[in-house]
This record gives C-alpha cells, structure tokens and sequence, in this order.
C-alpha cells in the first residue's frame, strides 16, 4: 500500500479518485502516486508504460530533479531503448535456434554408435584401406624391381630382328665397359668360333648366369676392359652380346683387329649343341652381312684351326663345318698365335 493513506497526487495535491488514472513510483521505498495526466508524458509514452514489461515510472524525487518533464522522459526513452535492445538480442538468438531447427540432421556415421565413435571409427577404417592399398602399391614395385634384378631383364637391352633375338651386357646382368675398346675397321673378313667350356645351358637365367662367369673370368682374372667375344650363342636360342658388332675383341691374337669372335656357352666333346642355338648363330652372321659388319666373302674359322686348343669341342667343329663361308685352312699360318 502507499504511504499516502488517501493517494494525493504529488503534481496537482488533489485526491486521486479513479484508479485507472493513476501511477505509482516503481521505487519500492517510495510508493507515490500522481495521475496519469500529471506525468507530463504522452499518450504514447504512457501505452508504452502499460505494454512493456520490466518498465516502470519514477517519481521526481526519486528521479533527484522536481522538474519532470524532461528527467522523466530521457529517463523513460533510456529505458525503452534498453529494452529494445534486449528485444533484439533475444530475436537473434530465436533466429539462431530456429535455423538449427530447421537445417536437416546429418545421419550418424554409425548407427550403432556415438557419433563421435562412429566419425573416429570410420576415419580409421579410410586409413587402414588407405595404408593397405599403398602397401600393396610398394610391394608390387618391389616384387617387380626384385624380378628385374634376379632376371636381369631389360627390355631396351633386347634387341629382335625376325626370329634373332639380341640379349644387351645389362639386360643378362653383365658390368659395364672399363675404359676404351679399339674400334674394329669394318666390314671384317673373318669369323671365328669356339666354345666356353663351361656347362651348357638352355634358359635365359642359366645362359645370363654363364655369361656373367665369363666375362668375370675375362675381366677380372685378364684384366680386360670387357668380355673378349664379341658375342656369345645361349642353348636357349638367344645371343648374349659382349664387345658387339663395332669393337675388338679379344679371342685371337692377332687375329682380333680382322674378326668377329663367337662362342658358344657348353662344352660340346660329346653333346651337340640345341638346334635353337645353331640357328641363332646363323642368324647372327646373316645380320652380319646384312648390317655390313661382315664382307659379303667372309670365313668362317674354327678357333682350334689356327691356335693350338680344342676349341670349339668336337661335335659343334664338326657341324659348323658344314655352313657356308666354311674355310678349309690346311695349312698354317706365320702371324697366328695361341689365344691370349
């Protein structure tokens, strides 16, 4: 209740009679009255008084100034304008919540799980596969480079014309060149076979394997820049080249500057050699020819008909005497020597 027992009106000191037309201090140890009319406020400032919640009039005296008017105005506008504020804040945030509402829910990763779990689970299973496939990415390079290594396989070391096929001193495993090799004049007059010795062989594996003896033997216990035939025939069928077409070798001395040495890999005293390697041996020479390496009248020598070996062993100097370009030499020559 008010300290005024009869509610006088503090601005006009008459008796307030209609409740209606009345307002009180919101200062809870005031408790004055005045009419409505009295505040000096207008009809709109007083709708807003009744319509807005939290927004209270205060008397002169607790505003500290007797002149209402305008204290109490700016007061009243202060307010409002907090309270709009306050309004605006709050509209924000429904608008916040009411998108949140409204954007649609991602579905759980995992259904059966937490979110959270279901995301980590997922990641890790995308990096499991994702470790699996490059595992398999650099073992399937490895398994191949190991392939290549172990077969010595290189394909831009094969060299195929018609049915002869070519294997480069990298492709079967061989080292490279030391130093310089003397150029041959070509075309040479001359070819001269022999065989190795060693154990015959008909896979590529064996035959590169047998190569890599040789030219070991040539380059490391002779000390020669290379392997000293100029090629030699695999029982697979292959030819496995040494110092080549253009160099020369080191197979006959004095004979090396004026021929093409070839060599079969095996010993052939009591076994021929394959038929694929005899044919791979005539292709050879037909290439030869065809390539100018060789003149159009070259000899084919055994080595034992001008050194004193046994090369090549009986059975293959028995059959290559049976080619063309065949030479019969039947005497012996002043300026041929031993095989170096």
């Amino acid at each position: 209740m008010s300290r005024n027992a009869l509610e006088i009106c503090l601005k006009c000191h008459e008796l307030i009679v209609d409740n209606s037309s009345r307002i009180e201090c919101d200062n809870g140890s005031c408790g004055r009255f005045c009419h409505r009319k009295c505040t000096e406020l207008t009809d709109d400032q007083l709708k807003v008084l009744d319509s807005v919640p939290n927004l209270r009039w205060k008397c002169d005296m607790c505003l500290g100034k007797m002149e209402t008017g305008a204290k109490m105005s700016q007061w009243l506008e202060n307010s409002l304008r907090e309270h709009e504020k306050r309004l605006e804040i709050l509209e924000q945030g429904l608008e916040k919540r009411s998108k949140l509402d409204d954007s649609p829910q991602t579905p759980p990763l995992c259904p059966f799980l937490p979110n959270t779990i279901g995301r980590k689970a997922v990641t890790i299973t995308v990096l499991f596969v994702l470790l699996t496939l490059m595992l398999g990415v650099v073992l399937a390079t490895t398994t191949n480079l190991f392939d290549k290594t172990l077969n010595q396989t290189d394909d831009s070391e094969v060299h195929i014309d018609g049915k002869l096929v070519v294997i480069g001193i990298k492709s079967w495993g061989g080292l490279p060149t030391r130093g310089t090799l003397q150029p041959l004049n070509l075309p040479v007059h001359r070819v001269i076979i022999s065989d190795t010795t060693a154990e015959t062989c008909e896979t590529r594996e064996a035959c590169s394997y047998w190569a890599r003896v040789t030219q070991s033997k040539h380059m490391d216990s002779f000390n020669w820049g290379q392997m000293g035939y100029n090629f030699l025939v695999g029982g697979d069928g292959r030819i496995y080249e040494g110092r080549g077409w253009d160099f020369e070798g080191a197979h006959t001395r004095d004979n090396n500057n004026s021929s093409i040495g070839i060599s079969f890999i095996g010993n052939f005293r009591r076994n021929e050699p394959t038929p694929k390697s005899l044919e791979a041996c005539q292709l050879l020479l037909e290439q030869g020819v065809r390539l100018k390496k060789l003149t159009t009248d070259y000899q084919l020598l055994g080595h034992r008909q001008i050194t004193g070996t046994l090369m090549p062993s009986e059975e293959l100097y028995r059959i290559i005497q049976t080619w063309p370009h065949w030479y019969n030499l039947t005497k012996t020559w002043p300026d041929l020597h031993m095989i170096q």
